[in-house]
């Protein structure tokens, strides 16, 4: 049975999302504020941390920040009433794996909690396959129906680091850190060409992606 850590100081959403999720065959741990929310995801390391951003002691984004110094990689999913895109993008580039605006669809949270709770699963034997693709981490190989296909190593770190977060969204400056590293020089537009160049090699049609989504002045979700 996988563990969801609710962070909510909302009481009534507290209790909507707690029993829709045990309804699920989850098991549920809750917290109303910052500081209980911070102390289970360190403790309880549950497999799914649902948060909110306004509560009360400590603000989701905090809490963001110091479950990833811990190198905790569960899946991070934000809750908030805010639709700017500044306070997306900060939530993003924290750590977390995507949000929600409230208000919004139980049924569709379920839904994003699972695919998550998959693509975690799938990615713990570090081979991947997406369309006709198969991307094996250890032998750093892709191939397409046994077929080799080529890579420059931007484009293996890419692909690797699309695979490992897929479904999350991804700003460029995620991408740039984890692939080009912290104290590069290479900007935005650097991501964008090797974007390019890697659905060349991997999509369809390149000019309608299927696996490499391009998302409005945020970045990119890769979907299978």
């Amino acid at each position: 049975m996988e563990t969801i850590l609710i962070i909510e100081d909302d009481s009534s959403m507290m209790r909507g999302l707690k029993d829709n999720f045990a309804f699920a065959g989850y098991n549920v741990l809750t917290a109303m504020d910052g500081e209980k929310g911070l102390d289970a995801a360190l403790n309880a390391t549950p497999d799914l941390i649902i948060l909110d951003i306004m509560l009360p002691k400590i603000n989701g984004y905090e809490i963001c920040r110091l479950v990833r110094k811990e190198n905790l990689d569960m899946p991070i999913i934000m809750l908030t009433a805010k639709g700017e895109e500044s306070d997306i993008i900060l939530g993003l580039n924290l750590g977390a794996d995507d949000y929600v605006t409230k208000p919004f669809s139980i049924k569709e949270l379920l839904a994003r909690v699972a695919a998550f709770l998959r693509r975690r699963k799938h990615t713990a034997n570090e081979i991947f396959k997406f369309g006709d693709f198969h991307f094996d981490i250890g032998a750093r190989k892709l191939s397409k129906n046994g077929n080799e296909i080529e890579l420059s190593p931007k484009e293996y770190k890419l692909l690797e680091f699309f695979l490992k977060k897929q479904g999350k969204a991804l700003t460029r400056d995620e991408i740039l850190n984890a692939v080009w590293g912290y104290n590069s020089f290479t900007g935005h537009r650097s991501v964008d060409r090797f974007v390019t160049t890697l659905r060349n090699k991997i999509e369809p049609d390149a000019d309608n992606p299927v696996f490499i989504h391009t998302l409005r002045e945020i970045g990119y979700k890769f979907l299978d």
